[in-house]
């Protein structure tokens, strides 16, 4: 990399639901239309991260258990506790540090950028899939119409011209924060002890960890509930961290057969003499 490693920092206890972030993120990339129909479950009508949503609001409505903080607390809010609470997070692409899809990728359609962020090349992708199963948190995605792979590309070209992401630029809360990702990291933590201060005691960081699985996230997030909550993995791995292992054994075997079938040939040139 050229360029400082930058990155997303979503601060999940801020973010109002007004999916700026969405719009912001279609127009700039002019990504087409993906449904408008209410999935019944919530207010949501995006429902998932997929090739044509690349930023993704979740709207997750929890019963509140007894003394618990509701987030976002309004204005004039009485703090009398009405039983339910809204959990709203904008999700993307988390631009692992270990990321399987440039690891399957055969055509080099996939390739890490000078500012450590994942981007597909939609003129090279030939549609074989692969990358879809590899990724760990199931962000990338085939469109139906031609078969290619989609994904955030946290606006690469506007990165190249010195400008922050469409989405951190729309969002009117800085739930979503763009920047240097070893400065995101000591502001994270510094919210999370805010936050810890004022009694909201499970607000913790979900991807920020460079000794976690995937090599920590290029988007991490500021979660008030468990990841499950919010359709995150708990425990997110690379899929391909095997694959030198495996590709070691497969080797082995290909070599004990080979000499198996080296020793039947000789074997059989013996008995004939």
């Amino acid at each position: 990399m050229s360029e400082e490693r930058v990155g997303f920092f979503t601060d999940t206890s801020v973010c109002i639901g007004c999916k700026a972030c969405e719009v912001a993120c279609k127009e700039w990339n002019a990504i087409p239309e993906d449904g408008l129909s209410l999935t019944g479950m919530s207010y949501d009508n995006t429902q998932a991260l997929g090739a044509s949503t690349w930023r993704h609001v979740a709207f997750i409505e929890q019963p509140t258990p007894e003394g618990r903080t509701q987030l976002p607390l309004a204005e004039g809010d009485s703090g009398a506790d009405s039983g339910m609470r809204w959990l709203m997070s904008s999700d993307v692409c988390k631009h692992c540090t270990h990321a399987a899809c440039l690891d399957v990728c055969p055509t080099g359609s996939l390739f890490r950028t000078e500012f450590g962020t994942v981007v597909v090349q939609e003129d090279i992708c030939n549609g074989c899939g692969y990358c879809v199963p590899a990724c760990p948190y199931g962000v990338i995605e085939q469109r139906p119409a031609d078969g290619r792979a989609f994904k955030c590309t946290m606006c690469y070209d506007r990165l190249g011209v010195g400008q922050e992401p469409a989405c951190a630029k729309a969002c009117p809360t800085e739930s979503i924060q763009f920047g240097p990702l070893d400065e995101l990291r000591e502001r994270a933590a510094l919210r999370v002890d805010q936050l810890h201060e004022t009694g909201v005691t499970e607000a913790h960081l979900y991807g920020d960890d460079p000794e976690d699985g995937v090599g920590g996230d290029g988007a991490f997030f500021l979660l008030l509930d468990k990841p499950e909550v919010y359709g995150l993995p708990p425990d997110p791995v690379v899929t391909t961290r095997d694959l030198p292992t495996m590709w070691k054994h497969a080797g082995a075997a290909a070599l004990s057969l080979l000499g198996g079938v080296a020793l039947s040939f000789a074997l059989a040139g013996k008995g004939r003499r």
